[in-house]
């Protein structure tokens, strides 16, 4: 049975079913990928940013169509799903417009004379495995680079989005890029292995669960092959003090609410000082305990289904461990009656070491509230979490929230907002949360080869005696 189904998360219809690749298939498309890739990587960069800025343009071109595939097929909103697809443009009107530079020779100043440059120069073929999620803009972070670098990509979506992957490829095919340069594959987990094992595949880029990125890597090592990884996050989102508290709990819901909570970079974790707990957990409990569900392709809707009934199953059990173990369930906490993936908006106080809420990631509209003493137990609070992709800190001293951003084990923090993307921003964690960066130049700088040329300075001719030198 194939896993490459369109099941609608708000009905549990099933609406599309695709064939897997076969094992011939994927030694085809390993093949021409590297084939593709002699050609692509000697194409003048100008002629790439031109047909990346034609990827750009499809993008808006195509908005609607698109944001209706992935409200079908993962339940986002479809407002969220078109801002989506808006961001994707922007990454690859960005990659258009700024990778020509980034792939300028860097001189260096070296002793002895002579030239020394480093050249940016693409490594061959990359596999990008990505998540449900984010469907385009996952895999827009990690494709504009690489195309645009001279790279070519086999891309391996999230089996319950088979018509969003194959749209993008059809965009990549009608702007210009060769068929090969980027080619989707409906493979399965042995054959990812197959694809890795391969000596004409170079990289692997994954978007996913910390147990994706663990086996992905683990067969990456034994291959010898470079990979980037960016997988959960915990984020805290610490409150220290706020003029405006209204604002910050509306800061809090929309940081834990967008794409009903599925977002790696979501806030997770409510960590506020005691003088300001009581308050911000009941206005907090209010705004969440007042957000209601609606059909996802409805323009009004804000908070849709989760991507699949298994994925509401596992948060049920998740904040179930945490009630059975004495937390305070402040909101929420079932499913919601009627057909499709629905899950209450939920809080959980008095939350403890031995709950799975406690480290595990909430991938969904759950969250989890905190009361701490002073700035040294926010942070010491906040640290003490196997993640390190994002964070937030709120307070109306930014000099204040700064210190405590330095001291926080995280790839990226927020002041007084909640963690965002920017095609010109870098994007990364540490700890369990991944390896390696995307976007901004940083994005450039992973599958690249940085070749030194060097040439020496040329000696004096010698002169032997008696001989004249003219000038």
């Amino acid at each position: 049975m194939t896993a490459y189904k369109t099941i609608n998360p708000a009905t549990g219809e099933t609406l599309r079913v695709f064939p897997e690749a076969t094992s011939a298939e994927i030694s085809d498309a390993i093949s021409r990928a590297h084939k593709e890739f002699l050609k692509w990587r000697e194409t003048p960069v100008a002629s790439r940013a031109k047909i990346i800025a034609r990827v750009a343009e499809l993008y808006r071109e195509r908005n609607d169509e698109l944001a209706r595939i992935i409200s079908l097929e993962m339940g986002k909103p479809l407002a969220q799903a078109r801002g989506e697809v808006s961001f994707v443009a922007d990454i690859f009107d960005y990659y258009a417009t700024e990778g020509p530079g980034f792939l300028q020779d860097e001189h260096l100043n070296v002793k002895g004379g002579g030239e020394a440059i480093v050249r940016s120069t693409p490594v061959g073929v990359l596999l990008g495995i990505m998540p449900w999620n984010y469907p385009y803009y996952q895999v827009a972070r990690f494709a504009a680079p690489n195309l645009m670098l001279g790279n070519t990509i086999l891309l391996k979506h999230s089996a319950n989005c088979p018509q969003s992957s194959l749209a993008m490829e059809k965009i990549f095919h009608d702007s210009g890029l060769p068929e090969a340069a980027y080619i989707n594959v409906f493979a399965r987990r042995e054959q990812v292995a197959q694809i890795i094992a391969d000596p004409r595949v170079q990289g692997i880029s994954l978007t996913g669960s910390e147990g994706a990125g663990a086996a992905v890597a683990e067969v990456a090592g034994r291959n010898l092959k470079k990979y980037v990884l960016e997988l959960g996050g915990s984020d805290p989102f610490i409150v220290l003090d706020t003029e405006d508290m209204d604002a910050t709990v509306k800061a809090a819901v929309s940081g834990r609410m967008s794409n009903a909570g599925q977002a790696c970079t979501a806030a997770k974790r409510f960590i506020v000082v005691a003088d300001l707990y009581d308050e911000f957990v009941q206005k907090f409990t209010d705004e969440m305990s007042r957000i209601t569900p609606g059909d996802p392709l409805s323009p009004d809707t804000k908070f849709g289904p989760m991507s699949t009934q298994a994925a509401a199953d596992d948060l049920i059990e998740q904040i179930q461990d945490a009630v059975d173990k004495g937390a305070t369930l402040k909101t929420g906490g079932k499913h919601l009656p009627g057909p499709g993936a629905f899950v209450e908006p939920t809080v959980l106080a008095d939350v403890t070491p031995d709950m799975r809420a406690f480290s595990e990631e909430l991938f969904g509209p759950a969250a989890v509230v905190y009361k701490v003493a002073d700035v040294d137990q926010a942070v010491e609070l906040a640290n003490n979490s196997p993640y390190g992709l994002g964070g937030a800190v709120f307070s109306k001293d930014v000099e204040k929230a700064k210190a405590v951003a330095d001291r926080l084990e995280t790839g990226m923090v927020f002041i007084n907002g909640n963690t965002d993307s920017q095609a010109d921003l870098p994007f990364g964690g540490v700890k369990r949360s991944g390896v390696g960066r995307e976007l901004a130049r940083y994005g450039m700088n992973e599958f690249v080869n940085k070749k030194l040329i060097r040439t020496p300075e040329r000696p004096a001719p010698k002169v032997e005696s008696g001989d004249s030198v003219r000038p």
